[in-house]
């Protein structure tokens, strides 16, 4: 009977239970002061020249050379090329058009950090000031407090629970 009521009981545990449980909490700080830079975009020249019904002097002779211009070199603002007049016969129909931009002169050396260069669009941003502090404790308590201008500071905290 003994033996019965050992054998009831080991068959009544049933099987256990196989899987893998993974638990992973990490903690970081990142602390980040920005260097100075500049950055700055140019815009190239344009001209565009349309027409019917004229002659074109680019020479400024009052006769049609037939030329229809051209940008020339440039120099800041000091407007550049050669800019075409149109000329009619009187009592005839005639359209003309023409545009010019005067685009940014290449510069060859770098601007000072808050200088202005001859450049259309230019962005100076100063050196961070000062150093943001963080900690993390062995408790995962993490503390994170920003420096001055141009600094950034990131505290985290991340649980990861995987069960396969």
């Amino acid at each position: 009977m003994k033996k019965f009521l050992i054998l009831g009981m080991v068959a009544g545990l049933g099987s256990p239970a196989f899987a893998d449980v993974t638990h992973r909490m990490q903690s970081s700080v990142q602390l980040q002061t920005n260097a100075a830079a500049t950055q700055v975009s140019r815009i190239g020249s344009t001209y565009s020249v349309s027409g019917s019904g004229v002659s074109t002097d680019v020479g400024g002779g009052g006769s049609a050379d037939l030329n229809v211009g051209g940008l020339g070199t440039l120099t800041d603002g000091v407007g550049q090329g050669s800019i075409a007049t149109a000329t009619h016969t009187a009592g005839t129909a005639f359209s003309f058009s023409q545009s010019f931009i005067e685009g940014d002169a290449i510069q060859t050396t770098a601007p000072s950090l808050g200088a202005v260069s001859a450049y259309s669009d230019q962005t100076s941003t100063g050196v961070g000031s000062g150093t943001g502090t963080g900690t993390v404790t062995s408790a995962h308590a993490v503390t994170a407090v920003g420096g001055g201008s141009g600094t950034l500071t990131t505290g985290q905290f991340v649980t990861e629970l995987t069960i396969d």
